[in-house]
C-alpha cells in the first residue's frame, strides 16, 4: 500500500494559489449567525459527509463548542460507507454527538429529530419557546434539510399554518438571508435556516479545492480544470482506478438523475436506441476504463509531482475520448473538466470521502 501523498503541496495543485470565496453578504450573515447563536437552544452543524473536516466552518467552532450541538454529515449516500463509521467513531471520541443523514429521506431527517429532541429533553420542561439553528457552509444541504423538516412538522401538526418553504439549489450561495420556521407547538420550536458561510481566508490550499470539489465553492472561483486535475491527483495516488477494474464485473451502480445527465446529453451523438441511463452507464463506463488503462500503462512515481503531472495531462486526453469531446474544440480541456468534476458531485464514480480520519490522540 503506497503511503499517503500529500497533494496540497504539489506544485501544479499549489500553482492556483489558495482558494478563497467570501463575497460581501457571507460577512454579514457570519455576523448575524453569531448573533442568533447567543440565543439557540440547539444548533444542528451540517457538514458534507464527503468532506467531514473540511467542511467545517472554523470561524464558528470556538462558540458551537459551547452550544448543545448536532454535527449532521450530509449527502451520506454520495460518501464511501466503508469509511463512515469510522467518522461517527471519530466524532464520538471527541465526546461529539454525529450521526450521517440524507436530507432529502424522510426517514434519515427523522432520526435527526430524535436525536435533536432528546438533547432537548431538559430543556423542554422549562422554556416554552426553544430555538435550533441550522448551520453549515454553502450547498451542503441546509434549505433540502429545512425542507423536509417542513414536511415531517406538517405531517405532526395539520392544523399548523403552512411557512414557505427553503429554495434549494444546486448552486452555493442559494439561501442569503436568515429565516425562522416554526416546526411544533407545546413547547414551540422554531427551526433557523441559515446561509452558508466559509471563512475570509482559506490558508490549506487542498481544504480549498475539496470544498470545490463537494460545490461548495463557486467553480469561477476555482475553474473547472484544477478542480478535475485535484480529483484526479486524489484518484490516482489512492489507486481508485484499479479499485474500479477489480470490482467492475459485480459493481451494480444505481444513481438518481443529477446536473450530469442533463450535461452529458448535450454531448454529440448520443445513441438513439437506448435508454438515456444506459447510454449514462456506458459514460461512467468508458471514463472509469480511460481512467485504469492510462494508471496501468503509467511507469513514473506517483510521489513525483512531475510523473504525477505527466499522467494527469495523458488522462485529460483519454478522457476527452471517453466523454467524445470534438478534438478541433478550442475549450476541450475545460469541457472535459466540467463533464468530469459533474460526474464526481453526482456520485456516479462511486462514493467517496476525500477527508483523512485523524489519528486517535495517544
Amino acid at each position: 500500500m503506497m503511503k499517503k501523498v500529500c497533494i496540497g503541496k504539489m506544485g501544479f495543485i499549489r500553482g492556483g494559489g489558495a482558494v478563497n470565496w467570501f463575497p460581501g453578504h457571507m460577512a454579514a450573515a457570519t455576523r448575524a449567525i453569531r448573533d442568533r447563536l447567543k440565543l439557540s437552544d440547539l444548533v444542528i452543524e451540517l457538514r458534507d459527509a464527503r468532506i467531514p473536516l473540511s467542511s467545517a466552518n472554523e470561524e464558528l467552532q470556538t462558540m458551537l463548542a459551547g452550544k448543545r450541538r448536532v454535527i449532521a454529515l450530509n449527502k451520506k449516500d454520495l460518501a464511501n460507507p466503508n469509511i463512515m463509521h469510522k467518522w461517527i467513531s471519530h466524532f464520538e471520541s471527541c465526546k461529539q454527538d454525529c450521526l450521517s443523514i440524507n436530507a432529502h429521506s424522510r426517514s434519515s431527517v427523522s432520526k435527526l429529530l430524535e436525536l435533536v429532541e432528546f438533547k432537548l429533553k431538559e430543556v423542554i420542561a422549562k422554556e416554552p419557546t426553544l430555538l435550533v439553528m441550522v448551520v453549515g457552509v454553502p450547498n451542503v444541504g441546509k434549505s433540502a434539510l429545512i425542507n423536509s423538516i417542513h414536511r415531517i412538522a406538517s405531517a405532526r401538526f395539520p392544523v399548523q399554518e403552512k411557512n414557505k418553504r427553503a429554495v434549494v439549489g444546486p448552486l452555493p450561495g442559494v439561501t442569503q438571508d436568515i429565516a425562522g420556521f416554526q416546526i411544533a407547538h407545546q413547547p414551540s420550536i422554531y427551526v433557523l435556516d441559515t446561509p452558508g458561510v466559509l471563512v475570509p481566508s482559506i490558508p490549506d490550499i487542498e481544504t480549498g479545492l475539496k470544498l470545490a470539489a463537494a460545490g461548495s465553492v463557486k467553480d469561477s472561483v476555482v475553474g473547472e480544470e484544477r478542480i478535475a486535475q485535484y480529483l484526479l491527483a486524489v484518484l490516482n495516488t489512492r489507486g481508485t482506478p484499479l479499485h474500479w477494474r477489480r470490482n467492475r464485473a459485480n459493481r451494480e451502480t444505481e444513481i438518481p438523475a443529477t446536473s450530469f445527465d442533463r450535461e452529458v446529453k448535450r454531448t454529440p451523438k448520443s445513441p438513439a436506441n437506448s435508454s438515456h441511463s444506459h447510454y449514462i452507464q456506458d459514460v461512467v463506463v468508458n471514463v472509469q476504463s480511460a481512467l485504469c488503462v492510462t494508471l496501468l500503462e503509467f511507469d513514473g512515481n506517483l510521489e513525483n509531482e512531475c510523473d504525477l503531472g505527466n499522467l494527469i495531462d495523458l488522462q485529460f486526453e483519454a478522457l476527452q475520448k471517453a466523454l467524445k469531446v470534438p478534438h478541433a474544440s478550442l475549450e476541450a480541456r475545460q469541457i472535459v473538466s466540467k463533464k468530469f468534476v459533474a460526474l464526481f458531485r453526482a456520485g456516479k464514480l462511486g462514493p467517496f470521502i476525500l477527508d483523512d480520519v485523524p489519528e486517535p490522540a495517544l
